[in-house]
C-alpha cells in the first residue's frame, strides 16, 4: 500500500468520478438507476436535494452496519458524506442538462456507469474500506448465509420498489443500469488490469491509529 496522501487523493478522486457518473444516469432521463429510484422518492416526499437524502441514507446504512458488526473504513465515512456533496454541487451545475430522447440518453447512461466504474477503480484501490451500501451487502451475506448476488440483488430491488412507490423515476434506464453496472465495472478493471480482491482495506480504527502516530511524531 502506497503512503497516506496518494492513497487519500485517489479516495477522493473515486469519490468524485463516483458522484459524476450517478448525475449523468440522471441527467439521460431514462430511468434512474436503483439507489437513486430511492433517493429521488425521498427527496420529492421531503423535498431535500437528492444529494442530501443520499447522505442521510447513507448514515442510515453506515449505522445499521456498525449494529450487524461489520467493520468500517474511512473511505466508508466519506463516501457517506462526499458522493451527496458532489451530486448536489453538479445537479445545480447548468453544464449537466436533462437529454429529451433515447438517441441521446443511451449513451449518456452507458458513459456514466462507465465513470462510475472508474471511480470504483480509484475508491476501490485506495484501500479505505467499502461503501455504505457495500457494507450493508456484506453485513447481509455473513449474517444471513445468502449468497452475495441474492443480498445485492434483494438490496437493490427493495430501493427501486420504494422508491417507485415514493415517486421516483423509474424506467428502462432502471433496468439496463441494473444489469450493466457489473458488466462496466468488469470490462474496467480488467483492461486496467485490477483485481479488488487483492486489495486489503484499512479499518477506521487503524487508519486513525496511524494519523494519531503521525501527529505525535
Amino acid at each position: 500500500m502506497t503512503g497516506l496522501v496518494p492513497r487519500l487523493s485517489r479516495l477522493l478522486l473515486g469519490l468524485f468520478l463516483y458522484a459524476v457518473g450517478i448525475v449523468l444516469t440522471m441527467k439521460a432521463n431514462i430511468g434512474f438507476a436503483p439507489w437513486e429510484v430511492f433517493h429521488s422518492g425521498l427527496s420529492k416526499l421531503s423535498g431535500l436535494p437528492i444529494g442530501t437524502i443520499s447522505i442521510l441514507t447513507g448514515l442510515a446504512i453506515v449505522l445499521l452496519v456498525a449494529l450487524l458488526r461489520e467493520k468500517l473504513g474511512l473511505g466508508t465515512i466519506l463516501n457517506m458524506v462526499l458522493i451527496g456533496v458532489f451530486m448536489n454541487v453538479l445537479l445545480a451545475w447548468p453544464g449537466f442538462t436533462p437529454q429529451r430522447s433515447w438517441l441521446l440518453g443511451f449513451p449518456l447512461l452507458l458513459a456514466g456507469l462507465f465513470v462510475i466504474a472508474l471511480g470504483s477503480y480509484f475508491y476501490i484501490g485506495s484501500g479505505f474500506g467499502a461503501g455504505p451500501r457495500d457494507s450493508l451487502m456484506v453485513a447481509l451475506t455473513r449474517k444471513t448465509g445468502l449468497p452475495v448476488g441474492v443480498c445485492r440483488g434483494s438490496i437493490e430491488l427493495s430501493a427501486v420498489a420504494i422508491g417507485w412507490l415514493l415517486g421516483g423515476q423509474v424506467g428502462a434506464g432502471t433496468v439496463v443500469s441494473a444489469f450493466a453496472i457489473g458488466l462496466c465495472v468488469q470490462l474496467t478493471f480488467r483492461l486496467l488490469r485490477f483485481d479488488s480482491t487483492l486489495v486489503h482495506h484499512e479499518t477506521l480504527d487503524v487508519t486513525l491509529g496511524f494519523l494519531g502516530r503521525k501527529k505525535q511524531d
